[in-house]
């Protein structure tokens, strides 16, 4: 049984699912934010429920959407430890397992890259599966030049944690700028170009010789990645202003409009604000006076509410802007996306409801609707 292997070519960033055959149970390892829809159509085809959004590091080159497959998808996220991503529901440690259906993923913490970056070990019964992400490349590595990177400490990785796996064991890298899709960790123990017979010290000057660029995205991606792919910047001049769709979803819904100014919208009779949380949301965390409920998914199970067309429809009947809230404004996207294929003019309230978690995990106290002193009630 292999993994559903996906790449993205902007990037040159694979992606892997991971299920349980019986359960239907599945694990996504660095999913990409450009491939969101990608990756939706992909649990839908092969009937898989998410159960786990994976890092192997904080990503330079590409922003994640383990934020959103949080919420759209029902996922809980995962990240190594050391690699400060705040907003990851668990925090990896070397030996830690994730369970989806009767299957299991190993971490193991394989720095060098980045100094919290992990590998994951997923055993079956046709095979072991390592997914390497940037520590070990086919017939190459990650560099070790920023964010925190190492030469020695790769080499360790590389040496003592990874080529101690069984030589059978497939290798799923991270990246492959030439094609390739998989090796093995024989073939990369006896081939790499980088480590293989290499001493540390011949290996560190390899690294150190490279100079290589940085990264394109890098100062646009590492921030966003630290929170699992959830930027709001509603501030500043642009506050008061609508925000273009974002590249990867040009075209599919109005734009993205601060808690602030979906308000004075509402004050001025200019939009209708739809609530696109459950209802168990609404009465247990607090809803928006004059607020028309119109949920995306509902409990139990999060499945999409088959009323939803009709409602929507119903709520933008008078030819007025909607703006969606939901908890911290990712189903509102999905759901304004549907809305406006429904011919509506649907925008994005950006931090939604609760906003993001802060850094002990909670919500309320780092944006969103409450926290900028929106009205609202509490039953």
């Amino acid at each position: 049984m292999n993994p559903i292997q996906l790449f993205d070519p902007a990037s040159s960033t694979y992606t892997y699912v991971l299920f349980d055959q019986a359960t239907r149970d599945a694990l996504i390892i660095d999913p990409v934010d450009e491939q969101l829809e990608r990756d939706l159509a992909v649990l839908r085809e092969y009937g898989l429920k998410l159960a786990w959004a994976v890092e192997t590091h904080a990503h330079a080159d590409h922003i994640t959407s383990a934020g959103k497959l949080a919420e759209l998808a029902g996922a809980k996220t995962a990240a190594p430890v050391g690699c400060g991503i705040g907003t990851a529901g668990v925090q990896l440690q070397h030996g830690d397992t994730l369970s989806f259906g009767a299957q299991s993923l190993l971490a193991l913490h394989t720095p060098g890259h980045t100094a919290g970056s992990m590998s994951f070990v997923w055993k079956t019964p046709e095979g072991d599966h390592v997914f390497t992400g940037d520590t070990l490349l086919i017939n190459g590595c990650g560099r070790t030049d920023f964010q925190s990177g190492s030469a020695h400490d790769l080499y360790h990785s590389l040496t003592v944690v990874l080529f101690a796996l069984p030589d059978a064991t497939t290798v799923w890298p991270g990246h492959d700028y030439q094609g390739r899709t998989h090796s093995s960790i024989g073939q990369e123990k006896a081939c790499n170009a980088r480590v293989a017979g290499k001493t540390e010290a011949e290996f560190v000057a390899i690294m150190e010789a490279l100079n290589l660029p940085k990264p394109r995205r890098m100062d646009e991606a590492v921030p966003a990645n630290l929170t699992s792919g959830i930027r709001h910047d509603a501030d500043g001049a642009l506050l008061m202003q609508p925000r273009p769709v974002p590249a990867a979803h040009a075209g599919t819904y109005a734009g993205d409009v601060s808690p602030q100014l979906a308000w004075q919208w509402l004050q001025s009779g200019e939009a209708v604000l739809v609530d696109v949380r459950s209802d168990a949301e609404r009465e247990w965390v607090g809803f928006v006076p004059g607020a028309v409920a119109v949920a995306w998914k509902q409990w139990p199970g999060m499945v999409l509410n088959p009323r939803f067309d009709g409602a929507i429809q119903q709520a933008g009947a008078g030819g007025r802007k909607l703006v969606l809230l939901c908890r911290s404004g990712v189903r509102s996207i999905a759901a304004a996306k549907r809305a406006t294929e429904l011919g509506l003019e649907a925008y994005n309230i950006l931090e939604g409801f609760e906003g993001d978690p802060d850094e002990h995990a909670r919500r309320g106290f780092k944006g969103g609707w409450r926290h900028h002193g929106l009205p609202w009630r509490q039953n």
